[in-house]
């Protein structure tokens, strides 16, 4: 039976081309698990990387179209405000005689399968959470001709019944789980999940809801995870990023394990980066790491204000923040911070002790981490435990046709103005920061003097606007404000 596994095309968005919140970064390994899971059951899936390969809706549906696969299994990834593209392609598909079962798979199909299902009638299934077991069962009933409807871990709509899911458990040991297919050539970095899951529950994470409301961490033995990165050694690729929301894995057992992983990866000389939180730190661990070739890390610390971290449902303290973001620079990593300056909760005070937190552990004086720093705000996706709260409060704004996507409102107007400023500053920065004829393209690292005066003017505009935004009975109105900031940036970029 012909397979194709599809990394569909992507298009950039204009308000979210920096943002990264859209799916948890291990969504890049789904296609090539699902096409290896096919692989090891005895089927030929291709996988294709349109994305990768920077293909347009068009080109890709040609390329399907010519092979006709009886099953095409799509790893569904929202793409903001242009993700009826994605759905406009399948039905373009289906328009030019495309007969074959269409499926869905990720984390965006599995927390949106009814409204999936519902508004996109070319879509025959959606695969619930990790997809390998159930994809391959999938495949062998479309192929025997078998009734796919009443396997464990898919949503379908059934005539008359309507919309019916059912979830499958998921494997326990994810070292019986085969290595992802990959489209790898030498000097690559290569992604590694070296985790199944999360062992924490942050509201604004869709992690939980994937699992179906439980993060189910599972970790894989550093044997098992050494031995496919030597495989990929071997094809002459000596740099990694794990891809794992936190590496290390939970208490005593979970350092007890990344530090034999990183004994056993010390002697290959690669390089690596990785994700993980703050309270997961401690000196010895991050040495041993440093030793095994750690050269970027970043840290989930999301914010300065104790009250804050306590309604992210974060779990951690402004001191183990501080005391993580101090190891790292102990064993010479410079550590990146994932951040949410802006929280629908937030009070003034809460950003002036954000700026305060970023201040004291010397995070703003570096322009492409400030700009990241200072702009970055809660987003709010279906399924998460922060959707259900803010939903049950009344506070959600749907911001996208899907209803997948929400705005939140927010309990402090002064709050949203200072924010709603910020981010439209920061974003034209960023754009400039992009533009390589900008003199502030941000690989001109050589002009130091003008990154560290743009620098100093965000830090003082967003300070400036919090005092503005304290004292003020009356709010300026934002539009003028906007136009004037952006002026006064260009102008300052320009100098």
């Amino acid at each position: 039976m012909n397979i194709v596994i599809l990394e569909h095309p992507r298009v950039k968005s204009e308000n979210h081309f920096n943002d990264i919140a859209n799916t948890p970064l291990w969504s890049c390994l789904l296609a090539g698990y699902a096409a290896s899971a096919l692989i090891n059951a005895g089927h030929d899936p291709l996988l294709m990387e349109a994305a990768d390969n920077n293909w347009s809706f068009d080109k890709t549906k040609k390329e399907l179209l010519a092979i006709s696969p009886s099953l095409l299994c799509i790893n569904g990834v929202y793409f903001w405000e242009h993700t009826q593209k994605l759905f406009d392609f399948v039905s373009d598909l289906r328009g030019e005689g495309y007969k074959g079962h269409v499926n869905f798979f990720g984390f965006f199909p599995t927390l949106a399968s009814k409204l999936i299902l519902n508004k996109v009638p070319g879509v025959d299934s959606i695969l619930l959470g990790e997809p390998e077991e159930t994809l391959v069962h999938l495949a062998d009933s479309i192929a025997n001709g078998e009734n796919f409807k009443q396997i464990k871990g898919i949503a379908v709509i059934d005539g008359e019944n309507g919309f019916i899911k059912s979830r499958r458990p998921t494997k326990k040991n994810p070292d019986e789980i085969p290595f992802p297919l990959r489209c790898l050539k030498p000097g690559d970095t290569a992604n590694i999940l070296a985790s199944r899951g999360c062992y924490n529950h942050c509201s604004f994470c869709p992690i939980p809801s994937f699992y179906n409301q439980g993060p189910l961490w599972r970790g894989r033995s550093p044997e098992n995870i050494v031995k496919e990165i030597k495989k990929l050694y071997n094809m002459g690729i000596t740099d990694f990023y794990f891809v794992d929301p936190n590496l290390i894995g939970p208490g005593k057992k979970g350092k007890e394990r990344i530090k034999k992983l990183a004994e056993l990866l010390s002697p290959l000389k690669i390089s690596f980066g990785m994700e993980t939180r703050a309270d997961d730190l401690d000196i010895i661990t991050m040495e041993k790491l440093a030793d095994a070739g750690l050269k970027s890390l970043l840290i989930g610390i999301e914010s300065g204000s104790s009250e804050l971290l306590n309604l992210l449902d974060k779990s951690s303290s402004i001191n183990q923040s501080e005391k993580a973001i101090s190891i790292c620079r102990d064993v010479g990593i410079e550590p990146e911070i994932g951040f949410l300056m802006f929280v629908p909760d937030s009070s003034i005070g809460d950003l002036e002790n954000n700026i305060s937190f970023l201040k004291k552990n010397r995070l703003l004086d570096r322009l492409e981490r400030t700009v990241n720093l200072l702009s970055h705000y809660q987003i709010v996706m279906m399924g998460t435990s922060g959707y259900n709260n803010f939903a049950g409060e009344d506070r959600l704004v749907k911001s996208d046709p899907w209803g997948f996507e929400y705005e939140i409102l927010f309990k402090s107007k002064k709050v949203k103005w200072v924010r709603d400023l910020v981010i439209n500053t920061c974003r034209h920065l960023l754009r400039c920061m992009s533009d390589p004829d900008s003199p502030v393209f941000w690989r001109k690292s050589e002009d130091e003097k003008k990154f560290s005066l743009i620098n100093n003017w965000v830090l003082e505009m967003f300070e400036n606007l919090l005092v503005t935004a304290k004292k003020a009975d009356n709010l300026p109105n934002t539009e003028p404000v906007k136009t004037k900031l952006v002026k006064d940036l260009n102008r300052e970029i320009k100098s």
